[in-house]
């Protein structure tokens, strides 16, 4: 080969490939367009999960929760739907949701719970790039930390310094949680809890990218992650909570499907492995992804009391 289609090759080669970076860069971040209907969905444990959904979020509307709204740190108007305790108390909870969900979808099924047997206040945000808050782009749970912790400042700014409150995600807001531990959050913050999230945004995206062209293909990812910084201000290395789990301040919770083929459950066994602060775990059975709380419905809101009880409410225990 002479060395002018040596060269040619290899320009051809890069243009390809940043297209492709770039490809994937919007296939997995940019925000899903409004107008165009989703594939009409067929898998039955779905359709009963969206009938489920679809009950919970009428009950939870009809609570009359708080319309609320914060600047981002990029400066994105963001929404959450707030829902007081019936009776004062200094604990609250920040549910946070999953990959192209929002707050209600993924957690009213959990405010019977939360609000009406643990007494707690109850906060639903939708991510930047989700639901009512503005964005054109998913965060992976990079920027959505520093966005949840903009939404514990708010509760401290409004509620007072002596609130406690327990950070509870999803699959991406799982990931959020935990990358919110590791940013050193404020002494409010006591307990984390984290369902089915994944060690690193660049882990799950090369084996999404797998699952698309059966094979992994990481310069593809890496190169999307360059696109991801200019178009949505952050690589995705910058999600990483297996990586900084030695910075996790607070205990964990680890929860995880032992069947969850969209975040495998060995991402759940070895963030918990490698977990350095007080932790325990729940591996549910028979349980595909984000499906704990539907399938083991007792036994979770079991293992979280049982979680409470140990980190938050020991010194009480202890004085009394």
């Amino acid at each position: 080969m002479s060395k002018k289609k040596a060269v040619a090759a290899v320009a051809l080669g890069v243009t390809a490939a940043a297209v492709a970076g770039n490809l994937a860069c919007n296939y997995a971040i940019k925000r899903p367009d409004p107008l165009k209907e989703p594939d009409p969905e067929t898998r039955e444990v779905y359709i009963k999960r969206a009938e489920i959904r679809e009950r919970n979020n009428r009950n939870f509307y009809k609570c009359e929760p708080e319309d609320l709204s914060i600047k981002a740190v990029n400066g994105d108007n963001m929404r959450a739907w707030f829902l007081p305790a019936e009776k004062e108390t200094n604990r609250f909870v920040i549910c946070v949701h999953g990959y192209k969900c929002n707050g209600p979808d993924e957690f009213s099924h959990m405010a019977p719970f939360y609000h009406n047997d643990l007494g707690y206040n109850y906060l639903l945000p939708d991510l930047t790039g989700h639901g009512r808050s503005e964005g054109d782009y998913i965060g992976f749970g990079a920027p959505d930390a520093k966005n949840i912790l903009l939404w514990v400042d708010y509760l401290i700014n409004r509620f007072g310094s002596d609130i406690e409150i327990i950070l509870h995600g999803i699959s991406m807001g799982a990931a959020t949680v935990m990358n919110c531990n590791e940013m050193s959050p404020p002494d409010q913050v006591k307990i984390i809890i984290e369902d089915c999230g994944f060690t690193s945004a660049s882990e799950i995206m090369n084996l999404k990218l797998k699952d698309m062209i059966g094979f992994k293909f990481m310069p593809i990812v890496k190169i999307g992650s360059v696109f991801s910084k200019l178009k949505a201000g952050y690589f995705f290395e910058e999600s990483n909570p297996l990586k900084n789990m030695n910075k996790a301040k607070n205990p964990i919770l680890f929860i995880h499907g032992d069947q969850d083929q969209v975040v495998p459950f060995e991402h759940g066994q070895r963030l918990y492995d490698a977990c350095t602060v007080e932790k325990d775990c729940m591996w549910v059975p028979n349980t595909v992804h984000a499906f704990s709380y539907y399938n083991a419905k007792e036994e979770y809101e079991a293992k979280i009391k049982e979680f409470i009880a140990k980190h938050m409410d020991k010194k009480e225990t202890v004085e009394a």
